[in-house]
């Protein structure tokens, strides 16, 4: 559909990102106690984004740069995000307020949180805009695998501001998260495809900053003390395998 066109090609991908965002979002609408296993959803989530982070872009990085410049580029995304959780005030749901002291009364919970979910989404933008500037079909296969887990993501973003400041409000958030998503995957194939040269920069950075939400933000909100471990970590293995097989199959 893109014609070999690297930014319409993110272009198309983060639409369907933003999509499928949009659609978890708005099963806000719908959503009953009890009829969706959420923090399984989410887990499945989680192994999606883990082996994304490798497959996608720390181990595309290292094959266009060797190992320094890819562990200076990871490092940095690292750096970047641990940056923003202490700069920017957002809070979540399990964990509560993170940011500046100073700001923690500025802004209502609703957009606490709000620029939480935002700040866990941007990764996941640049890594399909990164890997689309890499190899075509690596960047599908990222774009399938983060619009999947994008719906149970759209729904946890808009369940709790739902539960303060109504449904349309939750949707309304989900939407912009996923936008957010869909900005960040365009410009990284802008970027990234005219500065090929830096490439191998921008796919261990992207990578460095998804690892870093999966490993701090993610897997501690699934693994609660009131969740069963077995099958949490099943969860997070269909997403793994899944993650995987789209990788090896295009």
């Amino acid at each position: 559909m893109a014609g070999g066109n690297v930014v319409l090609a993110s272009l198309y991908a983060g639409l369907f990102v933003a999509a499928t965002t949009s659609l978890g979002a708005a099963a806000v609408y719908l959503y009953r106690e009890g009829s969706l296993d959420l923090t399984l959803a989410l887990a499945f989530a989680s192994g999606v984004m883990l082996v994304a982070s490798f497959t996608s872009l720390i181990l595309p990085a290292i094959q266009l740069a060797g190992f320094p410049a890819v562990a200076v580029g990871t490092a940095l995304g690292i750096v970047a995000i641990h940056l923003a959780d202490k700069l920017i005030p957002h809070e979540h749901v399990l964990r509560g307020y993170e940011g500046p002291e100073s700001a923690r009364g500025l802004l209502k919970k609703a957009w606490l949180i709000a620029l939480a979910v935002i700040i866990h989404n941007l990764p996941e933008g640049l890594a399909v805009g990164t890997s689309i500037a890499y190899s075509l079909p690596v960047g599908v296969a990222t774009a399938i695998a983060i619009g999947l887990q994008d719906v149970p993501e759209g729904l946890a973003v808009a369940l709790p501001i739902a539960a303060i400041k109504g449904r349309r409000s939750g949707a309304f958030v989900g939407v912009l998260s996923g936008v957010s998503e869909a900005l960040l995957a365009v410009l990284g194939a802008a970027l990234f495809s005219l500065t090929s040269w830096l490439l191998p920069l921008g796919l261990s950075f992207s990578g460095g900053a998804m690892l870093y939400v999966t490993l701090k933000e993610a897997i501690p909100e699934i693994y609660r003390e009131d969740e069963p471990p077995l099958k949490i970590t099943l969860g997070f293995l269909a997403g793994f395998y899944l993650m995987l097989f789209l990788d090896s199959a295009l």
